[in-house]
């Protein structure tokens, strides 16, 4: 197998990568900063001699490095191998530490923490899963009336990986801290979106983040764990990370974490600005120039790179094939789900049809992007979307237009599915 061809060799197809959510181009500055940990200081950081303790001195600062991004101390800071390792950690934790078997969260969560809370229903535990409103944000009134005497934690993303709609997390903490319980988020999404060095100061005991969305590595996370909050392993090996996450560190990435956490400082205001901006300029202009489109999302409370958008009447994996053939990356959801026929739980949790949810798709930008890639999916994307309209069955004029019934399609769509289900198993 030979490796694809890079840019320079290959300047026949150029790649606008919308999909930042999904996951993010290591930047320049990172992978200088990494190749010495891959070739030249290679030496294990638990060794004795000096060869590993140097090592060892990289990975204190960065952690501190990281810390910064949070306003926290390092060592607050557990390097993981990636999101949902610290999702998972964090969740089995505090439900081993409290004693407690009942479990909070939202109908929108990534699928780390939706798959592992489904684990923990077949075990035994208790899981409740809070709605969203149609604009995919949550009433702070169901999160105190959900928490019981039993409840050992509760786990609510703090932006969601498909919409970017946000969450009022800091509020969320606090009622927790009232009622005793434990309190963890998801932000795998906000690194650099947000300014997140006020986290140490909030209520938030616990938070996930993952490399590979702010131009670091794959393979690396983080678990912020807010001082004295207990902590046990769930990773059990050699005691690395003060005892609290065994395994030989992935050292090469985590200086790549720390060097990312420095540039997602730097660039901050460039990410809530002139990103922002551009995300705005691709949405404004699809409504000017397409009819049937809608922004999925408060668009007043999300991230400032994500846009997920319903072109009704077209089904999604059409659009991003074609999309792939002009060498434009997007998403129809979470890449953790991709290849499921199901439509998204996220969009169905927010009242959309099947058959709406399979016309969304979500783009996603990054300090990479410039004007120039968004004239180009500007040039691309309204003519497509009325070229596929045109060999449609969903047309305007069809009853499953934008006008109907939410509830009565859905109760249309699941009865004809029980209907083939039963037609196949006979």
């Amino acid at each position: 197998m030979h490796a694809p061809a890079s840019r320079s060799e290959d300047k026949t197809h150029k790649v606008i990568y919308l999909d930042n959510n999904a996951t993010t181009r290591v930047a320049p500055e990172v992978f200088e900063a990494m190749v010495p940990f891959l070739t030249e200081y290679y030496g294990n950081p638990s060794s004795a001699y000096r060869f590993g303790k140097l090592v060892e001195g990289h990975i204190k600062e960065a952690r501190e490095k990281v810390a910064a991004l949070l306003g926290c101390t390092p060592k607050e800071i557990i390097f993981t191998s990636c999101g949902t390792e610290s999702d998972n950690m964090a969740i089995w934790s505090s439900l081993q530490t409290s004693g407690k078997r009942h479990v909070v969260t939202t109908q929108v969560e990534h699928s780390a923490i939706m798959n592992q809370t489904d684990t923990l229903e077949r075990m035994g535990f208790g899981v409740t899963r809070l709605p969203v409103g149609p604009d995919g944000t949550l009433n702070l009134a169901d999160v105190e009336n959900a928490i019981r005497e039993d409840t050992g934690v509760v786990s609510i993303m703090w932006a969601n990986n498909e919409t970017g709609v946000l969450f009022p997390v800091e509020e969320i903490a606090a009622l927790c801290k009232k009622k005793g319980v434990l309190f963890h988020t998801d932000a795998v999404q906000t690194p650099g979106k947000m300014d997140l060095r006020h986290v140490a100061k909030s209520d938030i005991d616990l938070l996930s983040l993952s490399g590979h969305k702010l131009h670091a590595p794959k393979g690396v996370g983080v678990l912020y764990a807010k001082r004295r909050t207990k902590v046990v392993p769930y990773v059990i090996g050699g005691g690395q990370e003060r005892g609290k996450r065994g395994g030989t560190e992935n050292v090469a990435s985590i200086v790549g974490f720390g060097r990312a956490a420095e540039l997602a400082l730097e660039r901050l205001s460039d990410e809530q600005k002139r990103v922002r901006a551009l995300r705005d300029r691709f949405e404004d202009t699809l409504l000017q120039r397409l009819s049937h489109l809608y922004i999925n999302g408060r668009r007043d409370q999300r991230l400032p790179n994500t846009s997920n958008i319903a072109f009704d009447f077209v089904e999604a994996e059409a659009i991003l094939l074609r999309l792939d053939l002009k060498g434009i990356c997007a998403s129809s959801g979470s890449a953790c789900t991709t290849g499921s026929l199901d439509p998204s739980h996220v969009l169905s949790a927010m009242g959309l049809t099947p058959a709406r949810a399979r016309s969304c798709v979500r783009f996603s930008f990054s300090h990479y992007n410039t004007e120039a890639d968004i004239d180009y999916a500007l040039e691309v994307i309204p003519p497509m979307i009325e070229g596929l309209r045109a060999m449609s069955p969903l047309n305007a004029d069809h009853p499953d237009n934008f006008n109907y019934d939410v509830e009565a399609a859905r109760e249309k769509e699941e009865k004809l599915m029980a209907q083939t289900m039963a037609s196949i198993n006979e």
